[in-house]
């Protein structure tokens, strides 16, 4: 439907309509009378200015409901809680404003509920966990804030679409605190969760260590305390790991060294110390390792040098001392060696030029002896 001019009132009168979707109409405002198509099952809007109209909540036979463009304003009525055949509600990428309405938790069909990167305050409604059909919830990158409900441990069908990028769970680049709520680890079908970037606090949830169809988990820059629990040795299926940034303390557990498909593992930025255990050097599809900033002591380890596909390697901010290990000659694919600030020593080694690869070498604050 090809409009000129922008959205006009007469649109309502358009009553078989079953599919509308409109795009760069000069940031026109959403008129009231599209809550007159009562037949409508797809709408899809983008570049709209102004607020959603409560009228929109007449459509009762609407399935999908898409509007982008960073321009939508304004609170979400309450009134969309009505929209009792809604699938997927898409509103991301906008600047709503206000607090999530809790009569969301009423759109019983729903499985996309995705507003992410807008300006929204306040908790996170608990009635959300009514939703058992959602697959796919996306809130971050606004500005939430309260506890994560426990009743989200409810969304038994919650997994995530990656051909769409609407990810599991993902509630990062907010203002929520409080503990990480145990009855996540009901999620069982659930593939990404993502964190990142809030203020949560307490210890990791051992119940985490059941969500076996995990693929990626972000816990990135909290306040997490307490040990990594071992049970996460349990998620077969993750490729990503991310648990850097917080005040995680003891020792990297052993058991990590179960998670064969992991390419990422961030431990950076805590208070981890102790050896770190040899069975990591059974992660050979790793690209990514960071063990920065904690409080590791002794020699690098030299089974490093097994793991043929890292490419970066962030070792700096911790007491390491000796010399490199020989063995990193081996990897071959590394583009990134950071391991300075630490108490290594020795000459540098000549097999540094031998990493064709390698991009990036800072070893700084260190007691290196002799030239390059």
């Amino acid at each position: 439907y090809n409009l000129e001019g922008g959205i006009q009132p007469a649109i309502g009168n358009l009553s078989n309509l079953e599919r509308l979707s409109i795009g760069d109409v000069g940031r026109e405002t959403i008129p009231p009378e599209l809550g007159k198509l009562s037949r409508l099952r797809y709408l899809s809007l983008y570049g709209i200015n102004g607020p959603i109209p409560p009228e929109i909540g007449n459509l009762s036979s609407l399935e999908e409901f898409f509007v982008s463009g960073y321009f939508l304003s304004g609170e979400l009525p309450p009134e969309l809680g009505r929209l009792s055949n809604l699938k997927v509600l898409d509103l991301a990428y906008n600047s709503l404003i206000g607090s999530i309405p809790p009569e969301l938790g009423d759109l019983s069909n729903l499985e996309v509920l995705n507003l992410w990167r807008n300006g929204l305050t306040g908790p996170i409604p608990p009635e959300l966990g009514k939703l058992s059909r959602l697959r796919s919830l996306n809130l971050s990158e606004n500005r939430l804030s309260g506890k994560i409900p426990s009743e989200l441990g409810n969304l038994s069908n919650l997994e995530g679409l990656d051909p769409f990028e609407w990810h599991g769970l993902n509630l990062s680049v907010n203002e929520l605190n409080g503990e990480i709520p145990s009855a996540l680890g009901k999620l069982s079908k659930l593939k990404t969760m993502f964190l990142s970037y809030n203020n949560l606090s307490g210890e990791i949830p051992a119940e985490l260590g059941k969500l076996s169809n995990l693929t990626s988990i972000n816990l990135w820059h909290n306040e997490l305390s307490g040990e990594i629990p071992s049970e996460l040795g349990s998620l077969t299926n993750l490729e990503y790991l991310g648990l850097g940034g917080n005040e995680l303390s003891g020792e990297i557990p052993a058991e990590l060294g179960n998670l064969t498909k992991l390419d990422w593992l961030s431990l950076g930025e805590n208070q981890l110390g102790g050896e770190i255990p040899s069975e990591l050097g059974s992660l050979t599809l790793l690209e990514g390792l960071s063990l920065s900033e904690n409080q590791f002591r002794g020699k690098v380890p030299s089974w490093l040098g097994d793991l043929p596909n890292l490419e970066w390697l962030y070792l700096f901010g911790n007491q390491f001392s000796g010399e490199l290990p020989p063995e990193l000659a081996n990897l071959s694919k590394l583009r990134l060696l950071e391991a300075y600030d630490n108490d290594l020593s020795g000459e540098l080694p000549a097999w540094l030029g031998d990493l064709e690869n390698l991009r990036w070498l800072e070893v700084k604050g260190n007691q290196f002896s002799g030239s390059i």
